[in-house]
């Protein structure tokens, strides 16, 4: 699986913990957002939103894991466009059953509320149960099928009631927007395959 990690500023210090917790399952993962050994422009909450958005939306990753200090500012900021289906993990539970019932291809962790003594193993557990089973499986078993319905129905929600992405970036701010497309690495990510690359000159060409 490909996974971009995407740390806002008040969080950035965690991202080795995520980085860490995540390096034994064996998956692509890109750090895209904000690092502690890096010099490098402030990422806030609306600004991970729209760059885990962007990376999602062209295909180029399969999961985004990001957060805030609560971790709610960056679930309200990521679910506000199409092609995204967040949820807000706080413990292995949360993890397993998102995977199970939702299916998303989002996480958000609260990385500074609560975060204390054993906080990495937290981590580590989280992402351990997040990818322990096949996403969408169902639970309980009976209510599988009902539960593979609601995601369909909320996939076909969430493009009725979107624009396509394309369109929707050019009412975004375009200060923001020229701040997440010139952050450093991220463009560079972001052409790593035709698809991402087109999305990407798109976007820019509402920037000019």
């Amino acid at each position: 699986m490909k996974i971009a990690v995407i740390n806002e500023t008040s969080a950035k210090t965690r991202n080795p913990d995520i980085l860490t917790a995540l390096a034994p399952l064996g998956h692509e993962v890109y750090n895209l957002g904000m690092d502690p050994s890096k010099e490098q422009p402030e990422l806030t909450y609306i600004h991970t939103g729209l760059m885990a958005a962007i990376a999602l939306n062209s295909g180029s990753c399969d999961l985004v894991i990001g957060g805030c200090g609560t971790g709610q500012g960056f679930l309200n900021s990521v679910m506000q466009y199409p092609g995204v289906f967040a949820g807000l993990i706080e413990s292995p539970l949360d993890a397993w059953l998102f995977s199970q019932i939702n299916g998303g291809n989002c996480i958000s962790l609260a990385l500074n509320k609560g975060y204390g003594w054993g906080a990495d193993i937290n981590l580590k557990y989280i992402f351990e149960r997040f990818f322990q089973d096949s996403f969408g499986q169902g639970y309980p078993t009976h209510r599988q099928e009902s539960q593979r319905h609601s995601r369909e129905i909320l996939k076909q929600i969430s493009v009725s009631v979107h624009r396509p992405f394309t369109e929707a970036a050019l009412s975004i701010p375009k200060p923001y927007l020229k701040e997440v497309l010139e952050f450093p690495g991220f463009g560079e990510y972001m052409k790593r395959t035709p698809s991402s690359q087109k999305l990407l000159e798109r976007i820019s060409s509402f920037n000019e």
